[in-house]
């Protein structure tokens, strides 16, 4: 086998790494490249998702576990997140049979400025949206959705630690209820706050 035939499988094994854009120099993990093959394949055989799937790619994937299985969490640059939402619960069904039934969470990638923004950029008043408070609430619609947030409760624990009481919309009850530990334990893993999730009760 000659030199440029070697060049041309070298290329095409690489091929899905057009869905994945890392910073140079750094070597995606195994579960980036597996993702990264997973939205080319349906990109190239689904004819729902194909055209918008094209124009889209993903920063980085992390895989947390949950005693005994894991979630992916897939961070998505925040231009294009309006876009991913567009299609992402038939996206994230199609992603879920493909790893096995491992829930798949999509976050959009929020940067964080520190509170000397104001004295590092020359006066310029820090963007509210990238406040700690407001990009860990993002973070909170991300994990969760298509499902909307109905209500939030803060309880304080006897030993005073917090616990955030998150409530979901309840016409998403059947979808949704079987991944609520698993939105506690992604949020936990970003954050480092405990979140409750659950359904209000409806009084009849």
């Amino acid at each position: 086998r000659n030199i440029y035939s070697t060049n041309m499988d070298k290329s095409k094994d690489q091929y899905h790494l057009k869905k994945l854009h890392k910073a140079e120099g750094e070597v995606p993990s195994e579960i980036e490249q597996e993702v990264a093959k997973a939205l080319l394949e349906l990109e190239v055989t689904s004819k729902d998702l194909g055209a918008k799937l094209r124009e889209l790619h993903v920063n980085s994937v992390k895989e947390i576990s949950l005693g005994g299985k894991s979630a992916i969490v897939i961070f998505v640059p925040f231009r294009q997140h309006k876009k991913f939402q567009q299609i992402q619960s038939r996206l994230i069904r199609e992603l879920e049979k493909k790893f096995s039934g491992r829930h798949v969470c999509f976050v959009a990638q929020r940067t964080i400025y520190s509170t000397h923004y104001k004295r590092q950029q020359r006066g310029q008043m820090r963007p509210r949206s990238r406040t700690l408070t407001s990009v860990h609430n993002s973070i909170l619609e991300d994990v969760c959705y298509p499902t909307q947030i109905v209500g939030k409760r803060t309880r304080v624990r006897l030993d005073g630690t917090k616990m955030l009481k998150v409530y979901l919309d309840p016409k998403d009850v059947k979808e949704v209820e079987y991944k609520l530990k698993t939105f506690g334990a992604v949020y936990k893993s970003l954050t480092n706050k405990n979140v409750d999730f659950a359904f209000p009760v409806i009084e009849e």
